[in-house]
């Protein structure tokens, strides 16, 4: 069967998820904000899940629809043939419903006519009508967006969001979401040839992402999913093979070769941050490939050229902690500086960034990081001769 598939992304990241999509072998149909959506069958379900890093999940699309009124909702809901994707036993809900610019707009009225409208459908179908169905089976949460009266209703595959990967069992304050860190990665040119160092690395997420992706390790290879329970619409198989498939890719990288190339650091001056970082490096099965030190931004150094600085460096969220902000980044742009031809890219919310740091970004994206907005600023290096050299007869 195939499926229209829904990858919900941050706001202005949609080039990464759409990039992993296509990478997957799969069709784009549209690309909207912060979602992109994309056909697949039972299969795309599962290795999406499995494999992408920077959507929150993936929702399989059962109906769109125009809705100005609420018994207009309940009408096209119940015209939705939801007897092809839920059993009689199937535990149905709304989890979330989000209303924009729409004459539709209480989430509580959306979670309660849509459910009625189902429950309704699914009655008749079973020849129930007038009965209780069961509702002790597998779990078909819904997603519901309403945007500008165009109401669209996605049944979640994924379960938990795909950005828990399993390995953060440990955390500093304001960490960054894995699915997030794994985005800005994918905006920049590092890979794992290059050097990497984040000063600020908190609970290492960025590392941890970028050794993953160095070691081909799946994002979602080792957790469940909500669509692994549907009997009626993935044949159990197509998960195992999805599962296979991954830890074929992973066991195809040597890790003693791999370890003699990457050169993945992460510095922090709290020694029991470091401890969480570490704890979720071993998590993630790539302790080997990281470095940690308790070090000081000050003290950032490397002799090589043409490395990369990816790093979360606090914001001052609070009023009293904004006058500490300063001479943060001022000691990382006097690091910056003093290192040769590299690039740094830094996500933030401290207004004042460019100013301490000393120099004007080459590129600012706004950025939402959950309810916050912050600003991804990107220092451009030189790129090493070799590539250099191949981008310019490219460009011939």
């Amino acid at each position: 069967m195939v499926y229209e598939l829904i990858a919900p992304c941050h706001f202005g990241l949609e080039a990464c998820t759409k990039k992993e999509i296509t990478e997957l072998g799969y069709e784009i149909k549209e690309v909207s904000d912060g979602k992109i959506t994309f056909i697949g069958d039972e299969r795309a379900i599962c290795r999406a899940n499995i494999f992408m890093r920077t959507t929150e999940r993936i929702l399989l699309k059962a109906g769109e629809f125009k809705a100005y009124t609420w018994d207009e909702l309940f009408n096209k809901v119940y015209d939705i043939p939801w007897e092809n994707y839920i059993p009689r036993d199937g535990r149905v809900w709304v989890a979330k419903a989000a209303s924009i610019k729409s004459k539709l707009f209480s989430p509580r009225d959306f979670q309660t006519i849509i459910q009625k409208a189902i429950i309704k459908r699914l009655q008749k179908a079973y020849d129930m009508e007038g009965e209780r169905l069961p509702m002790d089976g597998a779990s078909y949460a819904l997603r519901v967006s309403a945007y500008k009266d165009n109401i669209t209703i996605g049944i979640d595959t994924s379960g938990e969001s795909l950005h828990k990967r399993g390995y953060r069992k440990m955390t500093a304050k304001a960490p960054i979401t894995e699915t997030l860190a794994a985005a800005l990665i994918m905006l920049t040119p590092w890979n794992k040839d290059r050097i990497l160092v984040d000063p600020f690395c908190g609970s290492g997420t960025f590392l941890i992402e970028a050794a993953m992706m160095a070691a081909k390790i799946a994002p979602g290879m080792e957790r469940n999913f909500a669509a692994t329970s549907w009997k009626n619409i993935i044949d159990r198989q197509l998960w195992y093979d999805a599962y296979d498939e991954a830890r074929a890719l992973a066991d195809s990288v040597n890790i003693e070769e791999l370890k003699q190339i990457v050169d993945i650091q992460g510095f922090d001056i709290d020694p029991e941050v470091l401890y969480a970082a570490r704890y979720n490096a071993e998590k993630a099965g790539v302790r080997e490939l990281i470095h940690f030190q308790e070090r000081d931004v000050k003290e950032l150094s490397h002799p090589k050229k043409y490395g990369f600085i990816i790093t979360n460096p606090p914001y001052g969220e609070r009023l009293e902690e904004k006058s500490d902000m300063p001479p943060i980044y001022t000691a990382l742009g006097e690091r910056y500086a003093a290192l040769d031809s590299w690039s740094m890219y830094l996500i933030t919310g401290y207004e004042d960034a460019e100013k301490y740091i000393g120099r004007k970004a080459d590129k600012n994206r706004k950025i939402y990081n959950g309810m916050m907005k912050t600003y991804f600023y990107s220092y451009i290096g030189a790129k090493p001769i070799r590539q250099a050299k191949r981008a310019n007869k490219e460009s011939e």
